[in-house]
């Protein structure tokens, strides 16, 4: 008999579904920051969704991605440069992407009996 999901892995699959698209907005965004062709509505934007991963991936116990949101949020807003921004926040989104890779795999793998949920 295939073992189930925990309702923790379950809720964690269900956020982890909607971050694709939103990472093509941000490759999106930072691709216009190196063709300086970003205002900053748009910077501003870019900086709520960040947040928002930040926030939802904390809450669900994604670590991985809360942080690394995190970072990309305060590299967007602090001074300097923009060519180190855009170099920063690039070498970020895979970061991101990655931690998402092992997120998801993590999600969907079911634990074994001898594993307890670590839901406390």
């Amino acid at each position: 008999m295939p073992q189930k999901l925990t309702s923790r892995q379950q809720a964690q699959l269900a956020y982890l579904e909607q971050l694709p698209p939103k990472f093509q907005r941000m490759h999106n965004v930072i691709e216009q920051m190196a063709s300086l062709r970003v205002d900053d509505a748009i910077l501003r934007g870019f900086a709520r969704l960040l947040d928002e991963i930040k926030g939802n991936a904390g809450a669900l116990s994604l670590s991985g991605l809360a942080e690394t949101a995190g970072i990309m949020g305060t590299m967007l807003r602090r001074g300097g440069g923009l060519q180190f921004k855009v170099r920063g926040l690039r070498e970020l989104l895979a970061s991101l992407k990655s931690n998402y890779d092992a997120a998801l795999r993590e999600a969907t793998t079911p634990l074994g009996p001898e594993e307890p949920d670590a839901t406390v």
